[in-house]
């Protein structure tokens, strides 16, 4: 009896196992993107940007804090940080 040999003989399997891993890669990559988005999604913003206005941290200080403490070690005089209040404010 004889067997066919339809043409790709050991290279389909070959190729067959090569896109068979570079499809299971894909998956878990896929995956461990959707978890790593999902848990930064509950730390109040993505990495890289900017803190919403009214957090305090690292970056996050509000400009009228900088302004009064700027004030208080007298690095600018009274009529200064008025005017610069007055901008500040404005600005919201």
């Amino acid at each position: 009896m004889m067997w066919y040999d339809g043409g790709w003989g050991w290279g389909g399997w070959f190729v067959m196992t090569v896109v068979m891993v570079l499809f299971l890669a894909l998956v878990i990559t896929g995956i461990v993107a959707l978890v790593h988005y999902l848990t930064s999604a509950h730390r109040g913003h993505r990495p890289g940007s900017a803190p919403p206005a009214g957090e305090y941290g690292w970056g996050g200080r509000r400009a009228e804090d900088l302004l009064a403490e700027r004030f208080a070690r007298g690095e600018i005089d009274e009529d200064e940080y008025k005017r610069r209040l007055a901008l500040l404010r404005e600005q919201r």
